[in-house]
């Protein structure tokens, strides 16, 4: 979305925002992800976030992680990765250039 918004994770007044599925929407077939979520909750549970923010959770995180342990804002907020990124870019213009590296770390 294009305007003015809030990132949900950071804070940060931003020019656009996107919508980053919670529970990715690549884990919603697997048994245990039908097991544990209601089938709305799993399409319906989202965050608006920025773009830097949604491509350091991606770099971080596989989407087996996101689906079992960081399913929540406040689960993402206090993983410990994300969390020192949120420190260092909450104070960042809505226009600084950001560049994400993955992290080596990883696994699948």
């Amino acid at each position: 979305m294009v305007g003015e918004f809030h990132c949900e994770l950071c804070g940060r007044l931003v020019h656009e925002v996107t919508k980053h599925h919670l529970i990715p929407q690549t884990r919603h077939s697997n048994k245990k992800n039908k097991k544990d979520f209601d089938r709305t909750e799993v399409k319906t549970r989202v965050a608006w976030i920025c773009k830097p923010c949604h491509k350091q959770i991606h770099a971080i995180l596989t989407e087996k992680q996101m689906e079992r342990d960081y399913n929540t804002l406040e689960s993402l907020k206090n993983q410990e990765e994300i969390a020192k990124f949120i420190d260092w870019i909450k104070d960042k213009p809505a226009d600084a250039h950001v560049v994400v590296r993955r992290v080596n770390s990883k696994k699948k």
